[in-house]
């Protein structure tokens, strides 16, 4: 589904990486192609190749030359780790400057983070 105020070729790569990200699109399978991606989303196939190009760029996908485009090898270890990063300076940068703020130190953050996190039933750990 298109997003209105984000460029769609922006979108297009997202949505091929939260496939890698989430396991539906494994390392060294084919990757949708341009045309697919395009009749897909009723778009331009130069939009989802901009898309596409962008991934390539990122070494997230690599062509194979009269076959298509595939998920390179790492490319999900590469897409979490960014992800993560972007994560800590979007949510945990932000909440560290203002625990420090109101005085609250690490310790009173991971008390704080698994009591809510008992609350919202989420188990400790991760599994990826």
């Amino acid at each position: 589904m298109i997003e209105e105020g984000k460029p769609i070729f922006l979108q297009i790569a997202g949505t091929v990486e939260d496939a890698i990200v989430d396991g539906s699109l494994a390392e060294e399978s084919q990757a949708p192609s341009t045309n697919e991606l395009a009749a897909f989303h009723r778009i331009n196939p130069a939009t989802a190749a901009k898309g596409i190009a962008m991934l390539t760029e990122k070494g997230v996908l690599y062509k194979r030359r009269g076959v298509g485009m595939f998920v390179a090898p790492g490319a999900r270890h590469r897409l979490l780790l960014e992800r993560r990063e972007a994560f800590a300076q979007r949510f945990v940068d932000p909440l560290l400057a203002e625990a420090h703020t109101l005085g609250l130190g690490a310790d009173d953050l991971t008390d704080m983070i698994r009591a809510r996190a008992t609350l919202a039933d989420i188990p400790e750990g991760n599994d990826r």
